[in-house]
Protein backbone atom coordinates (compact mmCIF):
# COMPACT_ATOMS: atom_id res chain seq x y z
CA UNK A 1 0.00 0.00 0.00
CA UNK A 2 1.55 3.42 -0.93
CA UNK A 3 0.27 6.78 0.50
CA UNK A 4 0.84 10.11 1.11
CA UNK A 5 -0.64 11.98 3.97
CA UNK A 6 -1.04 16.07 4.71
CA UNK A 7 1.57 17.16 7.68
CA UNK A 8 -1.17 17.49 9.60
CA UNK A 9 -2.87 15.00 9.62
CA UNK A 10 -0.07 12.09 10.03
CA UNK A 11 -0.73 11.62 13.95
CA UNK A 12 -3.94 9.86 12.53
CA UNK A 13 -2.42 7.77 9.75
CA UNK A 14 -3.51 4.48 11.62
CA UNK A 15 -6.93 5.84 11.49
CA UNK A 16 -6.95 6.61 7.86
CA UNK A 17 -5.54 3.28 7.26
CA UNK A 18 -8.11 1.42 8.57
CA UNK A 19 -10.73 3.48 6.64
CA UNK A 20 -8.90 2.52 3.55
CA UNK A 21 -8.84 -0.85 4.67
CA UNK A 22 -12.32 -1.20 5.99
CA UNK A 23 -13.54 1.24 3.20
CA UNK A 24 -16.41 -1.22 1.84
CA UNK A 25 -17.50 -1.50 5.40
CA UNK A 26 -17.41 1.35 7.21
CA UNK A 27 -18.65 5.19 6.76
CA UNK A 28 -21.70 6.24 5.34
CA UNK A 29 -22.85 6.36 1.38
CA UNK A 30 -22.45 9.93 -0.18
CA UNK A 31 -23.76 11.11 -3.52
CA UNK A 32 -23.68 9.49 -6.62
CA UNK A 33 -22.25 6.13 -6.69
CA UNK A 34 -22.58 5.19 -10.59
CA UNK A 35 -18.67 5.61 -11.68
CA UNK A 36 -16.99 6.60 -8.04
CA UNK A 37 -17.99 5.58 -4.69
CA UNK A 38 -17.98 8.43 -2.24
CA UNK A 39 -18.12 7.60 1.99
CA UNK A 40 -18.18 9.92 4.59
CA UNK A 41 -15.70 9.33 8.22
CA UNK A 42 -15.70 10.97 11.30
CA UNK A 43 -12.31 11.59 12.72
CA UNK A 44 -12.51 13.77 16.00
CA UNK A 45 -14.28 17.14 14.71
CA UNK A 46 -14.46 16.64 11.24
CA UNK A 47 -15.64 14.55 8.18
CA UNK A 48 -13.84 13.23 5.99
CA UNK A 49 -15.02 12.64 2.54
CA UNK A 50 -12.87 9.15 0.89
CA UNK A 51 -13.38 8.93 -2.70
CA UNK A 52 -12.91 5.39 -4.30
CA UNK A 53 -11.89 5.73 -7.69
CA UNK A 54 -13.02 2.92 -9.99
CA UNK A 55 -10.76 -0.13 -10.77
CA UNK A 56 -9.05 0.63 -14.26
CA UNK A 57 -9.21 -1.56 -17.07
CA UNK A 58 -6.10 -4.22 -17.94
CA UNK A 59 -4.36 -1.35 -19.85
CA UNK A 60 -4.69 1.21 -17.26
CA UNK A 61 -3.56 -0.82 -14.75
CA UNK A 62 -0.26 -1.03 -16.62
CA UNK A 63 -0.33 2.59 -17.38
CA UNK A 64 -0.96 3.92 -13.65
CA UNK A 65 1.71 1.39 -12.52
CA UNK A 66 4.35 2.60 -14.73
CA UNK A 67 3.69 5.37 -16.63
CA UNK A 68 1.44 7.47 -14.93
CA UNK A 69 0.13 9.13 -12.18
CA UNK A 70 -3.46 7.40 -10.23
CA UNK A 71 -6.35 9.80 -10.55
CA UNK A 72 -6.23 9.80 -6.31
CA UNK A 73 -2.37 11.09 -6.49
CA UNK A 74 -3.49 13.49 -9.46
CA UNK A 75 -6.45 14.89 -6.95
CA UNK A 76 -4.30 15.41 -3.99
CA UNK A 77 -1.27 17.21 -5.57
CA UNK A 78 -3.92 19.62 -8.31
CA UNK A 79 -6.00 20.28 -4.48
CA UNK A 80 -2.16 21.20 -2.94
CA UNK A 81 -1.64 23.32 -6.13
CA UNK A 82 -4.90 25.09 -5.85
CA UNK A 83 -4.56 25.85 -2.13
CA UNK A 84 -1.11 27.48 -2.94
CA UNK A 85 -2.88 29.39 -5.91
CA UNK A 86 -5.60 30.59 -3.57
CA UNK A 87 -8.45 28.51 -5.23
CA UNK A 88 -11.45 27.00 -3.42
CA UNK A 89 -11.02 23.13 -3.09
CA UNK A 90 -11.56 21.31 -0.08
CA UNK A 91 -8.85 20.89 2.41
CA UNK A 92 -6.73 17.48 0.45
CA UNK A 93 -5.66 15.38 3.08
CA UNK A 94 -4.10 11.76 1.79
CA UNK A 95 -4.28 9.56 -1.37
CA UNK A 96 -3.71 5.37 -1.10
CA UNK A 97 -2.99 3.41 -3.92
CA UNK A 98 -3.50 -0.29 -3.22
CA UNK A 99 -1.59 -2.81 -5.99
CA UNK A 100 -3.03 -6.31 -7.24
CA UNK A 101 -0.18 -8.24 -7.52
CA UNK A 102 2.49 -6.59 -9.63
CA UNK A 103 -0.22 -4.00 -11.50
CA UNK A 104 -2.16 -0.55 -10.33
CA UNK A 105 -5.21 -1.83 -8.54
CA UNK A 106 -7.16 1.08 -6.50
CA UNK A 107 -6.89 4.41 -5.52
CA UNK A 108 -8.58 6.72 -2.66
CA UNK A 109 -8.71 10.05 -1.74
CA UNK A 110 -9.22 11.81 1.24
CA UNK A 111 -10.45 15.39 1.68
CA UNK A 112 -12.32 17.00 4.22
CA UNK A 113 -15.83 17.12 3.79
CA UNK A 114 -17.26 20.61 2.21
CA UNK A 115 -20.99 21.37 3.16
CA UNK A 116 -21.97 23.67 0.14
CA UNK A 117 -25.06 25.53 -0.25
CA UNK A 118 -25.76 24.72 -3.87
CA UNK A 119 -23.63 23.49 -6.85
CA UNK A 120 -23.45 25.07 -10.18
CA UNK A 121 -25.80 22.12 -11.27
CA UNK A 122 -28.74 23.75 -9.50
CA UNK A 123 -28.26 26.77 -11.29
CA UNK A 124 -28.93 24.95 -14.99
CA UNK A 125 -32.53 23.49 -13.41
CA UNK A 126 -33.89 26.34 -10.90
CA UNK A 127 -34.18 29.86 -12.31
CA UNK A 128 -36.01 31.21 -8.90
CA UNK A 129 -32.65 30.70 -7.12
CA UNK A 130 -32.39 34.07 -5.01
CA UNK A 131 -29.88 36.33 -6.92
CA UNK A 132 -29.34 33.93 -9.58
CA UNK A 133 -27.63 36.21 -11.86
CA UNK A 134 -24.91 37.69 -8.67
CA UNK A 135 -24.16 34.51 -8.57
CA UNK A 136 -24.00 32.91 -12.31
CA UNK A 137 -21.48 36.61 -12.55
CA UNK A 138 -19.70 35.57 -9.56
CA UNK A 139 -19.25 32.25 -10.98
CA UNK A 140 -17.83 33.89 -14.06
CA UNK A 141 -15.40 35.84 -12.53
CA UNK A 142 -14.10 32.38 -10.49
CA UNK A 143 -13.70 30.92 -13.84
CA UNK A 144 -11.65 34.08 -15.29
CA UNK A 145 -10.05 33.37 -12.10
CA UNK A 146 -8.90 30.47 -12.96
CA UNK A 147 -7.71 31.39 -15.96
CA UNK A 148 -5.38 34.17 -14.95
CA UNK A 149 -3.74 31.69 -12.52
CA UNK A 150 -3.12 29.40 -15.73
CA UNK A 151 -5.48 26.72 -14.57
CA UNK A 152 -7.34 24.74 -17.12
CA UNK A 153 -10.02 22.63 -14.90
CA UNK A 154 -10.55 20.08 -18.02
CA UNK A 155 -13.55 18.70 -15.93
CA UNK A 156 -15.38 22.15 -15.76
CA UNK A 157 -19.09 20.94 -15.81
CA UNK A 158 -22.34 21.49 -13.16
CA UNK A 159 -21.47 19.12 -10.33
CA UNK A 160 -18.23 20.29 -10.30
CA UNK A 161 -18.38 23.40 -8.44
CA UNK A 162 -19.55 23.53 -4.73
CA UNK A 163 -21.49 27.15 -3.82
CA UNK A 164 -21.44 28.65 -0.67
CA UNK A 165 -23.16 31.85 0.44
CA UNK A 166 -21.02 34.31 2.57
CA UNK A 167 -23.01 37.49 2.87
CA UNK A 168 -23.63 37.77 -0.58
CA UNK A 169 -19.82 37.25 -1.10
CA UNK A 170 -20.22 33.55 -3.17
CA UNK A 171 -17.24 31.29 -2.26
CA UNK A 172 -16.20 28.67 -4.89
CA UNK A 173 -14.80 25.36 -4.63
CA UNK A 174 -13.40 23.12 -7.63
CA UNK A 175 -14.19 19.36 -6.82
CA UNK A 176 -13.63 16.12 -8.74
CA UNK A 177 -9.61 17.36 -9.45
CA UNK A 178 -8.65 14.71 -11.49
CA UNK A 179 -8.30 16.22 -14.50
CA UNK A 180 -6.39 19.71 -14.85
CA UNK A 181 -3.70 21.56 -16.92
CA UNK A 182 -1.23 24.33 -15.66
CA UNK A 183 -1.06 26.04 -18.75
CA UNK A 184 -0.92 29.38 -20.07
CA UNK A 185 -4.97 30.00 -21.25
CA UNK A 186 -5.42 31.24 -24.66
CA UNK A 187 -8.65 33.34 -25.85
CA UNK A 188 -9.87 29.68 -27.46
CA UNK A 189 -9.39 27.72 -24.27
CA UNK A 190 -11.09 30.15 -21.94
CA UNK A 191 -14.14 30.41 -24.24
CA UNK A 192 -13.97 26.80 -24.29
CA UNK A 193 -13.53 25.67 -20.60
CA UNK A 194 -17.52 26.58 -20.33
CA UNK A 195 -18.23 24.54 -22.90
CA UNK A 196 -19.97 21.93 -20.43
CA UNK A 197 -21.55 23.94 -17.95
CA UNK A 198 -24.85 24.20 -19.61
CA UNK A 199 -27.22 23.73 -22.72
CA UNK A 200 -28.97 27.35 -21.74
CA UNK A 201 -28.69 29.77 -24.32
CA UNK A 202 -30.16 32.54 -21.35
CA UNK A 203 -26.83 31.01 -18.99
CA UNK A 204 -24.16 31.81 -21.85
CA UNK A 205 -25.54 35.26 -22.51
CA UNK A 206 -25.08 36.04 -19.07
CA UNK A 207 -21.74 34.60 -18.67
CA UNK A 208 -20.38 35.86 -22.02
CA UNK A 209 -21.22 39.26 -21.26
CA UNK A 210 -19.45 39.37 -18.05
CA UNK A 211 -16.17 37.48 -19.37
CA UNK A 212 -16.28 39.88 -22.18
CA UNK A 213 -16.24 42.81 -19.36
CA UNK A 214 -13.36 41.17 -17.67
CA UNK A 215 -11.15 40.00 -20.95
CA UNK A 216 -12.14 43.85 -22.89
CA UNK A 217 -13.26 41.80 -25.72
CA UNK A 218 -16.69 42.37 -28.31
CA UNK A 219 -19.17 40.29 -26.51
CA UNK A 220 -20.64 39.01 -29.77
CA UNK A 221 -17.61 37.80 -30.43
CA UNK A 222 -17.16 36.04 -26.62
CA UNK A 223 -20.90 35.15 -26.82
CA UNK A 224 -20.23 33.39 -30.06
CA UNK A 225 -17.71 31.53 -29.68
CA UNK A 226 -19.20 29.94 -26.37
CA UNK A 227 -22.41 29.11 -28.03
CA UNK A 228 -20.72 27.40 -30.50
CA UNK A 229 -18.06 25.12 -27.91
CA UNK A 230 -21.26 24.53 -25.87
CA UNK A 231 -23.30 23.40 -29.69
CA UNK A 232 -20.19 21.20 -30.27
CA UNK A 233 -19.84 19.49 -26.82
CA UNK A 234 -23.72 18.84 -26.50
CA UNK A 235 -23.26 17.13 -30.28
CA UNK A 236 -20.24 15.27 -29.42
CA UNK A 237 -21.46 14.34 -26.14
CA UNK A 238 -24.90 13.23 -27.77
CA UNK A 239 -23.18 11.32 -30.29
CA UNK A 240 -21.05 9.11 -28.24
CA UNK A 241 -24.01 8.33 -26.28
CA UNK A 242 -25.65 7.19 -28.65
CA UNK A 243 -22.86 5.12 -29.69
CA UNK A 244 -22.47 3.26 -26.75
CA UNK A 245 -25.94 2.53 -26.22
CA UNK A 246 -26.15 0.61 -29.54
CA UNK A 247 -22.84 -1.20 -28.51
CA UNK A 248 -24.73 -2.67 -25.64
CA UNK A 249 -27.49 -3.60 -27.64
CA UNK A 250 -25.86 -5.48 -29.79
CA UNK A 251 -23.44 -7.45 -27.27
CA UNK A 252 -26.95 -7.81 -25.11
CA UNK A 253 -28.00 -9.96 -28.42
CA UNK A 254 -24.42 -11.37 -28.97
Amino acid sequence: MRKVINSTYTKHTKTLDDFILNYETRGEAFGNQDRNSLRLFKLEDKTLNVKSFKKPNIVNKVVYKFFRKSKAQRSFEYANRLKELSVGTPEPVAFYEINSGILFGKSYYISEQLNDDITYRELTSDFNIPNYETILRAFTRFTFDLHEKGINFLDHSPGNTLIKYNNGDYKFYLVDLNRMNFETMTFEKRIKNFAKLTIHKSMIEIMSDEYAKLINEDYEKVFNLMWHETQEFQESFHRRRRIKQKIKFWKKYD
